[in-house]
Parts: C-alpha cells; structure tokens; sequence
C-alpha cells in the first residue's frame, strides 16, 4: 500500500493455500514471549502542550527463534492516568508501517474525553527500524530527492531510470541491514508489543490503531487474544488482499478521489478560477503535470514531485484550499512559488521520512510475497493507469523495490478471530486509502466487532478528528466497552460526515477553524493534527 491500502470496488480473493492461520513465525513469536523482559524505567519528557509525557525505552530480541541473542531496542512514550479507575495500558500507533508512535500518544489523551483518557496509560511507540528505536533503518538517504524522473513510464528510457531506481534502493537495503532485514515484519512488530506489553506489568492491553496499525493490532489479536482487552481499529486495511493487489486497487480509489477534489475545486469557481465543469478541471490538473514534465517549477516540482504534493489530498480533504491555491496560481498565472511551497509543505520526504519508507519497504516487502516478474508489474499497472491515472505509476514505484527485495517472504496471517472481547471498527465510505470494503471484510472476520461507519467520508483517520458522532462511540467503547449493535447492512451504527472545507479567507482564524474545520484553514484543525502523525505513505 502506498499508505494503507484496500478494496473499494470489491473484495480480492487471495488463491486458496496462500493464507495461513498462524504462521511458522507466529508459533516461534508465542514461546519467544515467554522470554523475561526488563521493567521500563520512565523519565519525564514533557512538553509546554504535553507537561505530563514520559518517555522510556525496552529490550527486545532482534529474532524471538533466539531470544537470548541480539538486542533491539523499542523508544516508548506515556501519558500516565491519573484517575481512580485504571483500566490498563492504551498502546496506540498510527500507521505506516514506519510511522513513529511517540507523538501520537500525546494527541491521543489530550484529544480524548478528560474523564476517559485519565483511566489510561497511553502508550506509544516507535515500531523495530522506526525514529527513536535503536538501530533505526534508512536504506538510501535522500532517495526522493527532487527532481526524479516521470512516474509515468512513456518511454523505454523512463522506465529503465525508474527501474534502476528500485533496484538500487533493494540493494542497498540488503546491503546496509543484511541482519536486521530478516526480522522486520508485522508479526515479528506484534511479538514486541507483547513484550512492552510484559514491560509495562500488564495481563493485557488495549490497542487504538489508525491504517497499517489496524493490520498490526489484528495481527497481535490473532498471536495473542487472551491479552487483548479493547481494541479500537480506524480505517481498516483489508487483509485478505495485503499487499500487491492492495495497491493496485487503491489506486481506482485515489483516482475516484483525486475527482471529487477537483469537483470541489469546480464548485467555487470563483474563488480558483479553474472553471465550473469537473472534467475540465481535471483536464487543466493533467496539463499542468504535462508542463512540470518539462519544466519542473522552481527547479524543485516535476511531475512525480507534483503526484507527491497531491496525494496527500486523498487522505485528508483538510488540504484541498492549499493544494487548490498553488493549482490555481500555477495553471492562471504561471506562478511557481505556491507550488513549491506546497510542495515543501505536503510532497518533500526529509530524514524521518527516508526513515518511515525504509521501514515501509522493509515490513510489505517481508511480510508477504510479491511478483518477482516486472513484465507482471508493467501489465498490471498500465491496465490500472488506463483507468484510474492519478496515483497509478506513482504508487507501482514507492512500491517496486519489493519485485526485488533480498529478504525471503513470509505467509500472510488470516486474522479471523472468534476469541476477543468485542472490538470497535470505523471506517469512511469513501476513504481512498484503506477503502470501505476492507472494514466490511474486518467486521465479518473478527466475530465480535462492530463497526461504524462515516457515510460519506472521505478521509483517512476518522475518529479524534472533529466529527463528534464517531468519537461518541469511541469514548463510550474506552469507558465501558459498549458497542453498537445491528443498523441493517453492514454497520452497527452509521455518522454523518464532517462537512468538506471551505476556499480559505483572510477572516479565517484559528480558533474558527479550531471549532469548525469546515472554515478553511487545516491547520488548526483536529483532523490536520492527526494527519500530521498519521502519515502519508505508510
């Protein structure tokens, strides 16, 4: 998955055979747990917004098949409970894989209800490779550096320079992590939570995971049910389709999207001047990239660089007036600057960036296996571009060094599960990322869940993001375990969705936004804090 992929218009059907129970690993994962684990020692951290954070750190095996060999290291963070009820450790991760956990525990208890997060430790952490763990992978410094060649192989030279690409970052992540490739996968990220889990002095946890976290925290579900107290999923990975046919269908996903970005665009005319007619909208979107092909704007911005500032408008509508503002300035003015700066803002990967896709590649190109073949590659992904354009060859790249990868697959985990308590799924109707049907086929595998939808939706992240209705369920779930049951269909319980956002003003304020994300300005919004953890690719 470019970020959190998914089906949107129909299941996958994975081949018989090719999806175990529990795998080889997880066996090994289970007697490795047993292994004894130190205490974590806590160290105040905080911060003027965050005055309560700790931080700490914990041991874990680098291969649970020997445990008493190699050390990696796993930073963690906490935000203590302070109330008379305690109901356990909420371990919280935000996606990726590769994104870093230690923030988003922060958020996560100061954007919950005061009376529910002071129940809870929040714990987060940074996943084996990731940010603050210890050795932290980056295969290939500045790899996306600008400007790279065309994602969109039109020519046999484009496609050896993008070839050539993926091969040198796969081999130069064998090269580098030749120890540590082996053991950087979803499984081997579950078995450590239950070592924090044993760290932390806990029977058992309760999990809260947005996108990739959804696979992980159902993955630890399948390892380990009788530790799993409550767990929360939030834009639900399909799992029967990780991870190549996953991408290839999030990208009609994206496409469908990326369309209704620019009908939004359309609908205030006015304010963008790009015309009121979607489709010539779109029209102008592609003429802009055709010219950035030639002439990148700013030295900085060609066309794959612009595929990079757009499709984080896929996860979040929160972005469309910036995004729409240096379209506009590009495609009426021919100024360049709005573009760059969004640019910078939302598409240029830095050191934790290179650090996140590192791990990223590292985690899909283990956990499962993919064609080795690229003449399958190039036949897939044309037909996918021939209908669905905007991400397709973007997507096929960031994920192409695993047609190459130096480390042997694993089996992927079925994680259907009919031994946990009853678990809480949300997932929006429209999510490009993680679309809709992977939290309907979730649902039906977990017996006990339930789950609620944003009908309408479109974003990627959708609970503590400014939609009361779907942080009513959450906060009732983490209070008492409470979940909705039955609203015919698939859902449990339906919530409308936050209203997309306005063009910007120079009335817009911060506190507007704050109390009305639909006012213009992401920024100050709760769901542009969140996406500000829950990051793009991964």
């Amino acid at each position: 998955m470019r970020k959190r992929a998914a089906v949107l218009y129909g299941a996958v059907v994975v081949l018989a055979g090719s999806v175990t129970a529990v795998p080889a690993e997880a066996r090994t994962s289970h007697v490795a747990a047993a292994v004894p684990v130190g205490k974590v020692g806590w160290k105040k951290c905080g911060t003027a917004d965050h005055p309560t954070l700790e931080c700490g750190s914990v041991q874990v095996p680098l291969d649970y098949a020997h445990p008493t060999g190699r050390k990696v290291t796993l930073a963690l963070s906490r935000v203590p409970h302070t109330a008379k009820t305690y109901q356990g450790p909420l371990l919280v991760n935000p996606g990726g894989p590769g994104g870093s956990g230690l923030s988003l525990a922060a958020f996560v208890a100061s954007a919950l209800p005061k009376a529910v997060a002071a129940q809870y430790d929040v714990i987060g952490f940074d996943p084996r490779g990731v940010g603050a763990s210890k050795p932290a992978l980056d295969c290939a410094p500045g790899y996306f550096n600008a400007v790279r060649p065309d994602s969109v192989p039109s020519t046999p030279a484009l496609e050896k320079a993008n070839l050539d690409r993926v091969k040198s970052y796969a081999a130069a992540c064998g090269k580098k992590y030749a120890d540590l490739l082996p053991h950087i996968d979803t499984v081997d990220a579950a078995t450590d939570m239950d070592s924090i889990r044993r760290a932390l002095g806990a029977q058992k946890i309760n999990y809260f995971g947005y996108s990739y976290g959804t696979y992980l925290g159902s993955v630890y579900a399948k390892l380990f049910p009788e530790r799993v107290r409550r767990l929360v999923l939030d834009s639900v990975v399909d799992p029967t389709g990780v991870w190549y046919d996953d991408n290839l269908q999030q990208d009609y996903a994206f496409d469908a999207r990326h369309r209704a970005f620019m009908a939004w665009i359309a609908k205030y005319d006015s304010t963008y001047r790009l015309g009121t007619d979607p489709a010539r909208v779109e029209a102008k979107w592609y003429a802009m990239r055709a010219a950035l092909a030639k002439k990148p704007a700013g030295g900085k911005v060609g066309a794959s660089e612009l595929e990079d500032t757009f499709i984080p408008g896929g996860y979040y509508n929160g972005y469309w007036p910036d995004l729409a503002k240096a379209f506009a300035a590009y495609a009426n003015d021919k100024e360049t600057g709005p573009l760059v700066e969004a640019y910078e803002t939302f598409g240029a990967v830095d050191a934790s960036g290179d650090n996140g896709y590192g791990v990223y590649a590292s985690v899909q190109c283990r956990d499962v296996s993919w064609p080795r073949d690229w003449r399958q590659w190039r036949e897939d992904n044309w037909a996918v571009y021939d209908k669905a354009p905007f991400m397709a060859w973007s997507n096929a790249w960031y994920n192409a060094p695993c047609a190459y990868w130096p480390t042997a697959a694993k089996r992927p985990v079925n994680i259907a599960n009919s031994k946990l308590p009853p678990v809480l799924l949300f997932q929006a109707t429209d999510d490009a990322a993680t679309p809709y049907e992977g939290g309907v086929t979730v649902h039906r595998l977990l017996a006990r869940s339930s789950l609620v939808v944003e009908q309408g939706g479109g974003n990627h992240g959708i609970t503590l993001s400014g939609n009361t209705c779907l942080d009513k369920y959450l906060a009732a779930y983490l209070t008492d375990g409470t979940v909705p049951r039955g609203h015919g269909g698939a859902a449990d319980a339906v919530c409308r969705k936050v209203p997309d956002p306005k063009p910007q003003s120079a009335k817009t304020t911060a506190t507007k936004v704050a109390a009305d994300p639909s006012s213009g300005a992401a920024e100050s919004s709760p769901g542009a804090t969140l996406h500000t953890l829950v990051r793009f690719h991964g």
